[in-house]
């Protein structure tokens, strides 16, 4: 495994709520670093098969690289694609149903790591935060383009920053005068909002946001949410790590009602509609030991779902 590259949050965790059989047909709908990839790979025999979505370039080349895939005995495919695409994808490799999904909605550390990525507060890396870099919309583009009030309300909605307005207005006073490209030039104009001993914070949850609307990250899931309860088999199971308070009740809602609303829809009989029935009633989110080891787990909260 590549820790380097990627340390995979709640591996163990994942592995076990996806109940992995080694002649399954599986999904790592997020493939990064291929830390779960390869601990699903490692658990399926010569008959069982992976097939996983990456939209990052730099994740691709370094699974096509990486010596592990000399070790795997099932089918392994590759598809470099944001997995909005799921079913078209599998029904073009002939992959369905499928036994198990997987999606980790979080950043790689490699993708934090690069400063050209733009999505890290540290370096002076230009804004850019696309998950794909074939699409045009930027970070900076955003900051150029957006109207005061829709920059007001995705600093709002993803980032819950009671000073959404105020920034919003400061950044689009300052884009008349001069562009705001680089993180220092977002981080300089709006650190009067970033309360003492927690700047980092602060800068991290702005960040968050503008990825967020860069990437289409809400929608996106959505969709991937939608398809996933089409794709699996009955008892087949799905598993979403998020990172996000909005994702995060994007699934839950998904997963007790097959909506985005989370209301409870039920037939003439009084049977609930849901696709799908929670496995873990309460939330998974990491232990102590693994936020020691890796940070970035701390935030990570992890829903299991089985098809009816």
């Amino acid at each position: 495994m590549d820790a380097e590259y990627h340390a995979p949050v709640l591996l163990q965790e994942a592995i076990e709520g996806l109940n992995i059989r080694p002649d399954g047909i599986y999904v790592d709908a997020t493939m990064g670093g291929g830390g779960h990839t390869q601990a699903i790979l490692s658990r399926l025999s010569e008959q069982g098969r992976l097939v996983a979505f990456d939209q990052d370039e730099d994740a691709v080349r370094h699974a096509q690289e990486a010596s592990w895939r000399q070790n795997c005995r099932g089918g392994f495919t590759i598809v470099d694609q944001n997995f909005r695409f799921l079913k078209n994808y599998l029904r073009f490799y002939e992959a369905l149903p499928v036994d198990g999904i997987l999606a980790d909605l979080g950043v790689s550390s490699h993708q934090f790591d690069v400063e050209a990525r733009g999505f890290s507060i540290r370096g002076d890396g230009g804004l850019d935060m696309r998950m794909d870099r074939r699409q045009s919309l930027t970070a900076a583009t955003v900051l150029a383009t957006y109207t005061e009030e829709a920059l007001a309300r995705l600093f709002y909605r993803y980032g819950d920053l009671a000073q959404a307005r105020k920034i919003a207005k400061a950044i689009v006073l300052r884009r008349a005068e001069q562009p705001v490209e680089t993180a220092a030039d977002l981080m300089n104009l709006t650190n009067r909002w970033a309360e003492k001993g927690r700047e980092n914070k602060f800068y991290a949850t702005l960040f968050q946001a503008l990825r967020m609307e860069v990437n289409q990250e809400e929608a996106v899931l959505m969709q991937f949410l939608q398809q996933a309860a089409e794709v699996l088999k009955p008892g087949g199971r799905l598993v979403v790590l998020s990172y996000h308070s909005v994702e995060d009740r994007l699934v839950k809602h998904f997963i007790r009602s097959g909506n985005a609303d989370g209301v409870v829809e039920k037939d003439f009989y009084g049977n609930p509609l849901s696709p799908f029935r929670a496995v873990n009633r309460k939330v998974i989110q990491a232990s102590e030991e693994e936020v020691a080891r890796n940070p970035r787990a701390r935030s990570a909260k992890m829903r299991v779902a089985e098809k009816v």
